[in-house]
């Protein structure tokens, strides 16, 4: 996996630590807004990646946060801007904002 921001490359995989401004979040995204993704190139139908943004307690709404596919499901993608957002999952028994992409090698950029 690779993590960036603002076109820069933070991490191909190994650990990163922002020296930004802290919102308070637990070590698993408690109290905050989260993205939960999974990567991955399908072998079988449904077996592809999945992402979604989270506000399941214990998490939150902390901050707008977005995501969108490209490099293949180009456009797919979810965008939670403020609390009452219809997006992110509520529920443990949501899964209607689960978003599929079922490409090799797609590409994922968070806002």
């Amino acid at each position: 996996p690779t993590l960036k921001a603002n076109g820069v490359t933070l991490s191909t995989g190994e650990a990163y630590t922002s020296n930004g401004e802290c919102h308070c979040c637990g070590d698993n995204g408690e109290g905050c807004t989260t993205i939960e993704t999974t990567l991955a190139n399908p072998t079988s139908p449904g077996s592809g990646s999945s992402t979604d943004i989270t506000l399941i307690p214990p998490h939150s709404f902390s901050v707008g946060t977005a995501f969108e596919y490209y490099n293949g499901c180009d456009g797919a993608g979810a965008d939670c801007s403020d609390i009452d957002c219809n997006t992110a999952l509520k529920m443990p028994t949501d899964t209607q904002d689960q978003i599929q992409c079922e490409v090799d090698n797609v590409s994922l950029c968070f806002n």
